[in-house]
């Protein structure tokens, strides 16, 4: 029986019951929160996932990347490791630096956390002495807006200019994150020849130590009294300048210049990264929000001013917005408030349908009231408008309504039916539904608080649910017993008489009666006389779903992300190409992309391209693995932006497919990707990563995988993380070099200076950072390098390089790559799922044999990651959620039944939710994901509280009459709110089961999962309860007789002796038989001459034999008995 609480406890229910004043302020109250939080709420695609980082960076130039691993890194990190609170790091390695990035436990102080990293890293004493100091910030966050295209046939110098005043106008307007790219800063180069260097005996350094001199000039004070400034040196900077500096005066009077030893010359600001739309040249500039910016405001700033400026330009140079957010987001968002809409219009028709026109529009007024309220706290706590909140507010549509369909219901039954006055009607029916509705409510608000149970990226995408979820139904219980019972009482008072607006409630309520009282009541009686097989029946139908499962006819995919429209492609050329090589690679890229452009128009009647942006000087996207130290000007790239999935009959994927096929790979081209991408948090889906060996090894066992999974025409955008570097030359000074006086240091300083130039001088010119380089000229930069170099030794004259070092040449990489310590080397790509079940045989091949075979061939040990290993990291968080959801819902339900064992009937039902959410994903062929699983944790709060209120009911009946004829009557009673309370959870998420567009499927598991496991629910609570809770009397009688048993038994000895003794064969027989097949796989002693079927046979002969073994019990007992009544005779 449900505890009781006292009267005295509902004095609040009785106030705003009985004063309309303070019922209707309070929802006036709820309302304008609502209300007033709605414009405040900025609106996202999805929520964001920000972690908690901080980066450490350290210089060491010259160095490779495995100095730099081996010298900083695996110093660095062990001692990192121990600072409180790091939860993870990951530390990169390339030619002259080290990137270390820690990441905290959530919510952790990243003040303290800041100042605990710099001190560990000051009692770090041993790293090499010309590294620079490590560099530590913390990490910024920001999420990509738009980017602004300015392109037309001007000069690109021209165009920097237009994409300097863009950034201008944007900050005026307050969007002050934006990035210019394609524009480099000014460049003058001075080029010196060896030969020069050597004819007038002077040094890269001397040249660059006279240029800085020259192009700053100093304060020197103010004289007060004339009222002027005194500043020492004119900025001498220009070519000319910079040509008639003098570097010395001759013996002979005459002047060496700059312009008599060196070429000087100003770079384009097109030198390294060059944009292009078709011929045109262009620039780029991305627009960047921070964690609390709107990219729908955002954008509509961006365009405005994209707008006015676009008019001032040129003829044919335009302005255009690419990879835009707002309309993505606006477009996703809408397609959720329709179906919002359609399942509220749904929901509020079938309240009409079964309840009068007053309580149906009162209860369907608790929608609204408490999603504004609702709406009012997620704005306070900081929550977005995006597809995960706004869907969750799509969930409790059904949801919400359900704590007010009973008590409305209640109130309604108690005024038609018992007589009583509206107001005593709608307060008994507030009082006597609070605890089943509370318990209900409770039991839901702790199924959804389980989600909190998950971390990481996916505990953080899901995060706004359970919030969501949690904040409307406690604002429904608020409107449900504060509010509600006032305007109950008001439309009960008119309830008396009949109105024609009630005629579609009055017939369907007819046609209601008369079902429930014809076909439910004798169907009921029927399922407590057959509730054993009724329940073996429920069992069966659940085996068979989780069978199905088990056998693969329903595919697990984690997390199938909405797909992107963006599309890239990026290449890198050999060493020893041109510039010239790497734009014909790149028009040959744009000629592919129109080439299939065409054949796709021409079979499917519309163009897939909205924009194609060139570039050449660098990768886009995600860019391609170890390409760091590449000279600019060999890397080139591809970004193309296709129309929306829903207007196209194939994915971006199979673009992808294609465009590799049909670009050709011209001759000095090293590497070409393509690749599509997702929206969302998660990592690549295929994500490998191998480590236990040298990098050797590792790089063989890698390009070995890569090689193997090529063979997938779905897989796309194949890389390593540890790319091979150019050769890597050790010097060592020979005797004759260190008799002539050379020093290794100053050595290596000269041929770093050489090598990579030197920067003279570092001025502001405009909105830029403009730089003066001394260096060599590129034709001097060549193989022969080391051959072909003079030095100076100290008596003056010049020695070749080659005489005076010797000369060891390894293969080294460009970047390796470290996890919490470990060197590793990560092969990651892609993975189409346009084909679900392809996609999962793709990932089971290489989980149990592409990955066992580089293990066992190259001695390497293996760990999924990306989506895989945060697919095992969600996976346990869920069970262990649940588990906790299991456990609170148990313990809330002991409490308000005062009962250990009523818990387990009410929780009996949740398995079967199980049945209706297979079968639904196999209809529908979509495959579960950890959508399912969110869908499934949420189900068990709500599958139980149809089987709560119709427990409470028959408990409450069984009071007055018997148990089974409490059982009918109370199911029969109970049918309609639980009818309703289904049915309106079920509608309101069923415009989203037939939502086609490509946005919404990955949100679809979830709804099946609650439409059909709720639906199916429903039934198998009217079927399954009521069988358990007269198989519950039936236990209770068996378990009385077993003790009056034990009570005679301890009265005659004899017969307690003999069930011993039956108990004692039993238990020997089963050991002989099942227990022996079990271990064995054969039967003990002479029985194993009995069959030979194995558990099969064993479990024939177990059972037979126990069938004569309580036959001869019995039929000794029978005999013992008459031998005793003879004898009392």
């Amino acid at each position: 029986m449900m505890r009781s609480l006292p009267p005295g406890g509902f004095g609040v229910l009785s106030y705003f019951t009985r004063h309309r004043t303070a019922a209707n302020l309070l929802l006036m109250l709820l309302v304008v929160a609502g209300l007033a939080a709605i414009p405040q709420m900025r609106a996202q695609f999805f929520p964001d996932v920000i972690s908690d980082e901080i980066d450490i960076i350290i210089a060491w130039d010259g160095a490779g990347a495995e100095d730099v691993d081996d010298a900083i890194v695996a110093v660095l990190e062990p001692v990192l490791l121990a600072v409180p609170g790091v939860a993870a790091t990951s530390a990169t390695s390339r030619e002259g630096r080290a990137s270390i990035a820690l990441e905290f436990e959530p919510g952790w102080d990243m003040g303290r956390a800041a100042d605990e990293v710099q001190a560990a890293l000051d009692g770090v004493a041993d790293l090499p002495e010309d590294a620079d100091d490590p560099a530590v910030r913390r990490g910024a966050w920001w999420d990509n807006v738009t980017d602004v295209v300015i392109s037309g046939p001007v000069a690109p110098d021209q165009l920097g200019r237009f994409a300097d005043e863009f950034t201008a106008r944007l900050f005026a307007v307050g969007v002050t994150r934006s990035t210019i790219r394609g524009v480099a800063a000014p460049q003058t180069v001075v080029a010196v020849p060896s030969a020069g260097l050597i004819r007038h005996d002077i040094s890269m350094s001397e040249i660059a130590g006279v240029i800085a001199a020259a192009a700053s000039s100093a304060p020197a004070g103010d004289v007060a009294g004339a009222n002027a400034r005194i500043r020492t040196g004119a900025a001498q900077r220009s070519v000319a300048d910079i040509a008639s500096l003098a570097l010395r005066i001759n013996a002979d009077g005459s002047t060496l210049t700059i312009g008599d030893v060196a070429t000087v010359r100003t770079e384009g600001m097109d030198r390294e990264r060059a944009y292009f739309v078709g011929d045109d040249p262009a620039i780029t500039i991305r627009v960047d929000r921070s964690e609390d910016g709107d990219a729908i405001a955002i954008q509509a700033l961006v365009e405005q001013v994209a707008t006015e400026m676009e008019a001032t330009l040129p003829m044919g140079t335009t302005i255009e917005l690419i990879r835009t957010r707002a309309e993505a987001i606006t477009g996703r968002i809408n397609i959720l408030v329709d179906n919002a809409l359609l399942g509220l219009a749904l929901v509020v028709g079938l309240l009409f349908l079964f309840l009068n026109a007053r309580t149906a529009f009162w209860v369907a007024a608790g929608i609204p009231v408490a999603m504004l309220a609702a709406i009012a706290l997620m704005w306070a706590a900081g929550l977005t408008i995006n597809m995960i909140s706004l869907f969750a507010l799509i969930i409790t549509l059904g949801i919400v309504v359900d704590d007010a369909i009973v008590v409305g219901e209640h109130a309604d039954y108690r005024a038609r039916h018992l007589g009583e006055d509206p107001v005593t009607a709608a307060e008994t029916a507030a009082r006597r539904m609070a605890a089943p509705v509370f318990s209900a409510t409770v039991t839901t608000v702790l199924a959804f608080a389980a989600l909190t149970a998950i971390g990481g990226r996916f505990g953080g995408l899901i995060a706004d649910i359970p919030f969501t979820v949690i904040v409307v139904l406690l604002a429904s219980l608020v409107e449900c017993f504060l509010i509600l019972p006032n305007h109950m009482a008001h439309a009960l008072s008119h309830s008396a008489r009949t109105h024609w607006y009630d005629l579609p409630s009055r017939v369907v309520n007819r046609g209601f009666d008369w079902v429930k009282d014809r076909a439910v009541r004798p169907v009921m009686r029927l399922v407590v006389i057959a509730r054993y097989p009724v329940l073996a029946a429920m069992i069966f139908l659940l085996s068979t779903q989780a069978a199905s499962f088990l056998r693969g006819d329903v595919v697990w995919r984690f997390f199938n992300a909405p797909e992107l429209s963006s599309v890239t492609g990026n290449f890198a050329m050999l060493d020893g190409a041109t510039r010239a090589d790497s734009l014909a690679m790149m028009r040959e890229m744009q000629r592919a992309t129109e080439a299939v452009a065409a054949r796709y128009e021409a079979e499917h009647g519309l163009n897939p391209l909205v924009y194609v942006l060139a570039e050449v000087g660098g990768n886009t996207g995600g860019g391609l693995s170890g390409v760091e130290n590449k000279q600019a000007d060999l890397l080139g790239s591809i970004a193309i932006e296709l129309i929306d999935a829903d207007l196209r009959p194939y994915s971006s994927f199979a673009f992808v497919s294609d465009l590799q096929d049909e670009v050709r790979q011209l001759p000095l081209t090293e590497t070409v990707s393509f690749r599509g991408f997702r929206g969302g948090p998660g990592g690549d889906a295929i994500d490998v990563q191998i480590f236990g060996a040298d990098t050797a090894i590792l790089k063989q066992a890698a390009v070995s995988l890569q090689t193997q999974l090529q063979r997938h025409a779905e897989v796309s955008g194949l890389q390593d993380s540890m790319a091979y570097d150019r050769e890597e030359l050790s010097l060592e000074l020979t005797p004759q070099g260190a008799a002539l006086g050379f020093e290794i240091g100053a050595l290596g300083r000269v041929l770093r200076d050489r090598l990579g130039g030197i920067e003279a001088a570092r001025f502001p010119d405009g909105p830029r950072t403009a730089t003066i380089r001394v260096e060599l000229p590129d034709d001097e930069l060549t193989a022969d390098f080391l051959e072909g170099t003079l030095l100076r030794a100290a008596s003056g004259q010049y020695v070749p390089l080659a005489d005076i070092v010797t000369v060891t040449a390894r293969q080294g990489f460009s970047t390796i790559q470290r996890e919490n310590g470990v060197r590793l080397i990560s092969v990651s790509g892609d993975l189409s799922e346009d084909d679900p079940v392809r996609a999962e045989d793709i990932m089971t091949d290489l989980a149990d044999r592409l990955i066992p075979q580089i293990e066992e061939r190259y001695g390497v040990s293996t760990r999924l990651a990306g989506l895989a290993a945060q697919e095992q990291e969600f996976l346990g968080d869920a069970v262990t959620g649940f588990v906790l959801c299991l456990v609170g819902i148990y313990l809330v339900l002991a409490w308000i039944f005062a009962s250990w064992t009523r818990p387990m009937v009410v929780m009996a039902i949740i398995p079967f939710g199980l049945v209706g959410a297979i079968w639904g994903h196999a209809l529908w062929d979509v495959p579960l994901s950890m959508f399912t699983v969110v869908g499934l944790i949420g189900m068990t709060g709500i599958i139980i509280n149809d089987s709560i209120v119709l427990v409470t009911t028959v408990d409450e009946y069984a009071q007055e009459r018997g148990l089974i004829p409490a059982i009918i009557d109370g199911t029969c009673d109970r049918l309609r709110p639980v009818l309703l309370t289904t049915l309106t959870t079920v509608l309101g998420l069923a415009p989203l089961l037939y939502e086609t567009s490509s946005d919404a499927q990955f949100l679809k598991p979830t709804v099946i999962t609650l439409v059909y496991g709720l639906g199916f629910g429903m039934f198998i609570v009217l079927l399954v309860v009521p069988a358990i809770l007269a198989m519950q009397q039936d236990i209770a009688k068996q378990l009385s007789a077993l003790r009056r048993g034990f009570g005679v038994a301890g009265r005659l000895p004899g017969l307690a002796m003999g069930l011993g003794g039956l108990a004692v064969a039993i238990a020997g027989l089963f050991g002989a038989t099942l227990g022996s097949a079990v271990i064995t796989g054969a039967m003990a002693g002479p029985l194993a001459s009995l069959g030979t079927g194995g558990i099969g046979a064993a479990f024939g002969v177990f059972v037979a034999g126990a069938a004569v073994l309580c036959v001869l019990g019995w039929v000794v007992g029978l005999l013992v008995q008459a031998r005793g009544r003879r004898l009392s005779s």
